[in-house]
């Protein structure tokens, strides 16, 4: 973590800032709260880990898949979903475009990370305008927040608009809303527990 902070009010784009500090990282992990809509009012918790290429590993703590684990890997393409527990039997291995491991929202796990985020933000504002709405605190943490909106008939995924609460050490979202065009909320994630390039065991990720 840097010993001051990252993003400032006055930044000229926080959002490259934090994707310049994002290139530099090669694992992290977190907590993800997330409520769609359409959903029951009982938000999806996931433990979520990453590595660089592309290697993802989520623990569902609380959905209507409790106790699954699904590894995806950049190598076979393909993820690997235990509806018991890792190592159980029975374990399956799907397409990422398979709706059944989606999420309400439609968010695929091969394009979960951070940077899959950080790059459909960056397409918004390259089609629109980013308001700087000032620091705020987010669970006691200290964050800038700021929206980009697409200009008009523009989208990225459906989402034409984002609210983000970025963390002013790492530019890492502590939340994010998104928002179709006609202003109705896609998604609200809130993002907890970071740790930034932790060591993960051999075998970790393994399918």
């Amino acid at each position: 973590m840097l010993a001051m902070a990252l993003l400032l009010p006055d930044s000229s784009n926080p959002i490259q800032d934090a994707v310049n500090y994002y290139q530099q990282v090669d694992t992290y992990q977190a907590t993800i709260k997330s409520s769609s809509e359409g959903q029951s009012n009982k938000p999806d918790i996931i433990r979520y880990y990453y590595k660089k290429p592309g290697y993802v590993r989520m623990e569902l703590i609380a959905s209507k898949f409790n106790g699954a684990v699904l590894i995806y890997s950049p190598v076979t393409e393909q993820v690997k979903l235990w509806p018991l527990g890792y190592g159980n039997f029975p374990s399956f291995s799907l397409s990422p475009e398979n709706k059944l491991i989606q999420s309400t929202s439609g968010q695929r796990i091969d394009r979960s990370d951070l940077g899959a985020l950080y790059q459909n933000v960056m397409l918004l504002q390259s089609r629109g305008k980013t308001t700087m709405i000032g620091p705020e605190s987010i669970a006691g943490q200290a964050a800038l927040h700021l929206a980009v909106e697409a200009e008009h008939g523009f989208s990225v995924n459906g989402v034409s608009r984002f609210q983000l609460w970025l963390d002013v050490t790492a530019g890492f979202p502590l939340k994010v809303m998104s928002y179709r065009s006609d202003g109705g909320l896609i998604e609200l994630v809130e993002i907890s527990d970071y740790q930034i390039n932790p060591i993960f065991s051999p075998g970790f990720f393994d399918q």
